[in-house]
């Protein structure tokens, strides 16, 4: 996994962490058990604060991506072949799905145009032919 971070965007720089590993969880490139790197090393290879990058990681326990162990480091927690989400997952998710669709229609998109992207973007996390999540 490759993190790329916009140091002037309007989107702080632990929540484009969070994005970004909940984003390869999502593809397939991380997987149940995967170590992440240590806060420092990664604050250190992305030249931040790893205050930061410790923050973003404390949001991704929280939502359940990760677990953080003394000694073992971050790991991610599940991937999307581990089962069935958490309860409360789909409730919370489509309550943040019901805000970024009341953004598109309020911007002008229409259904369809959300419909196309939407389905441009599940198809981006779908497994290509062969391969393993």
């Amino acid at each position: 996994m490759r993190l790329t971070l916009d140091v002037d965007s309007e989107i702080p720089i632990y929540q484009q962490i969070r994005d970004q590993v909940v984003a390869a969880i999502a593809a397939g490139e991380l997987s149940a058990e995967t170590p992440l790197p240590s806060t420092r090393q990664l604050g250190a290879d992305l030249a931040i604060n790893f205050h930061t990058v410790n923050k973003a990681y404390d949001l991704l326990r929280r939502e359940g991506f990760i677990r953080v162990n003394r000694k073992s480091g971050a790991v991610v927690r599940r991937d999307r072949a581990s089962g069935p989400p958490d309860p409360g997952v789909a409730d919370a998710w489509q309550e943040r799905l019901r805000i970024l669709l009341a953004e598109a229609v309020a911007h002008g998109l229409t259904a369809e145009e959300v419909h196309e992207r939407s389905t441009r973007v599940l198809d981006s996390f779908t497994p290509a032919e062969g391969k393993t999540p």
